[in-house]
């Protein structure tokens, strides 16, 4: 049966989430009086990466909730034993310059209006639905999809099968009628496809050409791909590369 609907993660799929993030901590160190701690501003930037992975790598297995996560990044990062509503402020400064850099990938819109006619559009985030639906809001293409559905508020995450088949029955489809987009290449990718969907892994940058590809995805350079690969009816884009 063909695809009849597109779920979407967002973070670094849809929305610039990593360059993001670099240009809204350097900026909120500065202002904050941080850098001159380290010797150079990667190895800061380095510090907050470690921080958000290994935090939201327990918020992933349920472990802490979304708020308890954030604490816990900023808490790390600082190597202090800050109160919740001390390190609630430092990471609202925080995102004020982080929101400031918020920003489509290119190829986002154009890839959105080419599919638009063919295809049912949700997201699927292992955020919360109070982030992603201001930020889909924000970069203007909240009104693209049906539905919004985060982890936080789901209660399962991405790779969990049971995340990806709360999407398909939001929209009314089995598994096999969905492809689902992202960019991480085991939590989207191999999870989209072991949970019966057509995954398809956005690998911008081919970080990660260089070791083997996760098995069942197809991977794409850029959402320029994308309709050719779910056979869309249009002149946007080719077949990937990658194949």
């Amino acid at each position: 049966m063909s695809i009849r609907a597109v779920v979407w993660d967002v973070d670094d799929t849809l929305f610039a989430y990593t360059s993001a993030d670099r240009a809204g901590m350097r900026a909120h160190l500065a202002a904050e009086g941080l850098l001159e701690a380290y010797a150079s501003a990667e190895e800061a930037l380095a510090r907050w990466r470690e921080a958000t992975h290994l935090h939201w790598g327990r918020f992933s297995a349920g472990e802490t909730t979304f708020e308890g996560q954030r604490r816990d990044r900023v808490r790390t990062f600082l190597g202090t034993g800050l109160t919740d509503s001390e390190a609630d402020a430092w990471f609202e400064r925080y995102i004020t310059h982080y929101e400031a850099a918020w920003a489509l990938f290119p190829d986002v819109l154009p890839a959105l209006d080419a599919l638009a006619a063919g295809y049912r559009h949700a997201v699927l985030s292992n955020s919360s639905l109070t982030v992603q639906d201001r930020k889909l809001r924000v970069l203007g293409v909240h009104d693209r999809f049906e539905t919004i559905l985060c982890a936080a508020e789901l209660g399962v995450s991405k790779p969990e099968a049971a995340a990806f088949h709360a999407a398909c029955t939001a929209l009314g489809l089995a598994p096999h009628e969905v492809a689902y987009v992202g960019d991480h290449p085991d939590i989207d990718g191999r999870g989209a496809a072991e949970a019966g969907l057509l995954s398809v892994w956005i690998d911008r940058d081919g970080a990660r050409t260089g070791g083997d590809a996760p098995q069942g995805p197809r991977r794409i350079a850029s959402l320029a791909e994308l309709p050719a690969v779910l056979g869309a009816d249009t002149r946007f884009g080719a077949r990937s590369t990658f194949g």
